[in-house]
């Protein structure tokens, strides 16, 4: 049973960002993240098994419901603390992987435990599982990793790339066979062998920077991309792109992520200025306000995998962008700190203390020689 986290009313949203959750597939949102009032949802993961088990990323740490966001509890603080961008549970429901600027920790019976995993782990991009139970691949501060042994050890990928190419996004296709998907540089890449080589799949992309990739929940050879202000699409596993709809009505709005049921021709984007939505398979966009916070940063897009009208989205003040650079640099401050230099911490404290409690004697002491020279006076 979560404890930790007391019921309130719903906060405005206006402001605070937050996490919201639709039941009919973006039409009505309604908030999820009852007596909390977040600077930042940044990442979140539902549970395979429970609809109602969710792991919240924040800026500050992670949270934990068991009841579907009615209330939450902190998870850890002492240990799991700074910005969760990158956060999965397994697909047994039981264990998960959460990355913070500190390190990568994989939740095992019931407690989180660091995973041995190189610095430059963490903090993380994003992170995806792979057809195989134990297998999941993770992006760190910009190289590829992957853990055959579900997330308790991490070794970077050779890639085989030239130079030094920046990962940002992965995505894993499962059916027919395994096949990664990744945003490097700002364009699409695929490798069938486990990340060893990899190959472009942008016939019929444009040439402007790759964003919000996702593999379409109903169909697995669907993939989504956003670039230059509208969506694209591919119903071959990448190979064929065409663009999708019309272009959002803002120029120069940057797509974190979609969900689609295009059987409906219900579209959802969330932005950097917010959420849209679309009935007509993007022919027109609404950007939604109501119930959202409007013209607010928005970052994690996720469908429940155990009901697919529902989806959860998140929204932050501080624009994401600046929240990373924050993890960043709190992670490099943490990994200055060597156990030379927490031994020393711990004996300037055991210093401080001991001088204290001398301190605190000789004072006691000298009240009491003050209490007998008076008392000698008065006699």
């Amino acid at each position: 049973m979560l404890t930790g986290a007391g019921v309130a009313s719903a906060h405005d949203p206006s402001a605070y960002g937050g996490l919201f959750r639709s039941r009919d597939f973006g039409q009505t949102w309604l908030n999820a993240d009852t007596g909390l009032f977040l600077g930042g949802a940044v990442s979140l993961a539902v549970d395979p098994n429970d609809g109602n088990h969710l792991l919240l990323g924040t800026d500050t740490g992670l949270l934990a419901s068991d009841n579907g966001g009615r209330t939450w509890a902190r998870v850890e603080p002492g240990k799991l603390f700074g910005a969760v961008f990158a956060l999965t549970f397994l697909r047994d429901g039981r264990s998960a992987i959460c990355v913070t600027p500190g390190g990568v920790f994989r939740l095992e019976s019931g407690e989180w435990k660091q995973a041995a995993a190189a610095t430059a782990a963490a903090p993380a991009r994003d992170i995806a599982l792979g057809a195989q139970p134990e297998r999941l691949y993770l992006i760190g501060r910009q190289a590829l990793y992957r853990s055959d042994d579900a997330g308790r050890q991490w070794t970077e990928m050779a890639h085989g790339l030239d130079d030094q190419p920046e990962f940002t996004e992965i995505a894993v296709a499962i059916q027919p066979r395994e096949t990664l998907y990744a945003l490097v540089g700002g364009r699409l890449m695929a490798s069938i062998d486990q990340g060893q080589n990899w190959r472009l799949r942008d016939n019929g992309l444009p040439q402007h920077k790759l964003e919000a990739l996702t593999i379409d929940a109903q169909h697995p050879s669907r993939l989504w991309v956003a670039s230059a202000d509208r969506l694209y699409m591919s119903d071959d596993a990448g190979m064929n792109w065409k663009p999708f709809g019309q272009p959002l009505p803002e120029p120069g709005t940057s797509v974190r992520g979609v969900a689609a049921d295009t059987a409906e021709g219900v579209v959802v984007a969330i932005t950097h200025r917010g959420l849209y939505r679309s009935t007509d398979r993007a022919a027109t966009w609404t950007m939604l306000e109501g119930n959202l916070p409007v013209h607010l940063e928005g970052r994690p897009l996720v469908r429940d995998p155990s009901s697919v009208s529902t989806l959860y989205v998140g929204f932050a003040l501080m624009p994401y962008g600046e929240i990373w650079r924050r993890a960043v640099e709190g992670g490099n401050l943490l990994n200055q700190v060597d156990a030379v230099s927490l031994a020393g911490g711990a004996a300037f404290l055991l210093l401080v203390g001991l001088l204290g409690i001398f301190a605190a004697r000789w004072l006691a002491a000298r009240r009491r020689s003050s209490a007998d020279n008076v008392s000698g006076v008065t006699r």
